[in-house]
């Protein structure tokens, strides 16, 4: 009977023991996995070094991107305003040529005018003064018929910006305005002045179409 109290105790402990254990198993279980989480987690933890580290090259790489960005804005910026100078260029230069096309664009006209213009002063220069009189009344009225055309041609060349260049004499010779068909020594003239005048030049505005054929001293 003791015998069967005894088995029958150790049963009882052997059962409280297992039941126990089985209860407090999953707490247990969670406190080993709470602990070797937290190992893990102080293990992966970086250290302030390399925390540190970490932001200086994510800074270092921010301040190396901001410089390309700001190279490249730079070098846009510049090209940008190299195209609105040549715009403004291309833009000046276009309108100074339609400009000039206008102004310009009677320039051959004109030259086969002057022709005309020749003609009438010569006409006009042949005509002995004396013989223009009453006596002569065709001679006259023809001759101040050509006067009268030649005033009126004058004035249509003027009204469109044709301009005479008629040196006078001892006036210095200029390239720009005069060609020197001759040159003569003569000792009462300043050398490089004009002498006389073979045939009178015109501009265009300011552009001269035709010089004026001089003779110069030398």
């Amino acid at each position: 009977m003791a015998l069967t109290k005894a088995h029958t105790g150790f049963k009882y402990r052997q059962l409280f023991s297992e039941n126990t254990i089985r209860k407090l198993w999953p707490v247990l279980r969670n406190l080993c996995q709470s602990v070797v989480s937290e190992h893990k987690t102080q293990k992966q933890a970086p250290t302030p070094a390399q925390t540190d580290s970490k932001q200086n090259e994510e800074l270092d790489r921010l301040n190396k991107e901001i410089a390309e960005l700001n190279l490249k804005n730079s070098d846009l910026l510049d090209k940008y305003k190299r195209a609105l100078a040549d715009g403004e260029n291309l833009r000046t230069r276009s309108a100074k040529q339609i400009s000039e096309a206008k102004i310009y664009a009677i320039q051959n006209f004109c030259k086969d005018l002057l022709d005309v213009a020749d003609v009438l002063n010569k006409a006009t220069e042949s005509v002995p003064r004396e013989e223009i009189n009453d006596k002569n009344i065709h001679l006259k009225n023809l001759y101040e018929g050509l006067v009268m055309t030649k005033a009126q041609l004058q004035m249509v060349f003027k009204r469109h910006g044709l301009e005479a260049v008629d040196p006078s004499e001892n006036e210095k010779f200029d390239p720009n305005f005069h060609e020197a068909l001759y040159q003569k020594e003569l000792e009462d003239k300043e050398s490089g002045s004009i002498i006389a005048v073979s045939k009178v030049g015109y501009k265009l505005h300011n552009r001269v179409i035709r010089p004026a054929l001089v003779g110069v001293a030398k």
